[in-house]
């Protein structure tokens, strides 16, 4: 993990961004019950994008499906908001959760060969 702090963006950064790549299974819902879940969840979720938790947030077209960057101060943190934080929690799916970092870190990186 890396300090928070002002990256080369200028956003806040915080301890971790993760990417995840999450499904929504229904199971047993009626449409009308994963309407009402999924109007709440939306909600939630650009509540959170407001709040800086979520720095992306993707639909994925033709799919129960939703890609997100999530800027979270830990994996604990990361592991209550996608287990039980979510109104939808019990009916998601993480296909991938992955950390992931600022390109522009990335090129810095690599332009000091990775030499502090």
């Amino acid at each position: 993990m890396y300090k928070a702090g002002v990256g080369e963006s200028g956003r806040e950064e915080a301890a971790v961004l993760v990417f995840a790549d999450i499904h929504v299974n229904p199971k047993d819902l009626s449409l009308e019950e994963l309407w009402n879940i999924w109007e709440e969840e939306t909600r939630a979720a650009l509540g959170a994008r407001e709040a800086g938790k979520v720095v992306a947030l993707y639909k994925v077209s033709g799919q129960r499906r939703v890609l997100a960057v999530l800027d979270v101060e830990s994996h604990d943190e990361l592991d209550r908001i996608l287990m039980a934080g979510l109104p939808m929690a019990e009916y998601l799916e993480m296909a991938e959760v992955l950390p992931v970092r600022e390109y522009t870190a990335f090129a810095e990186d690599i332009r000091r060969r990775w030499q502090q």
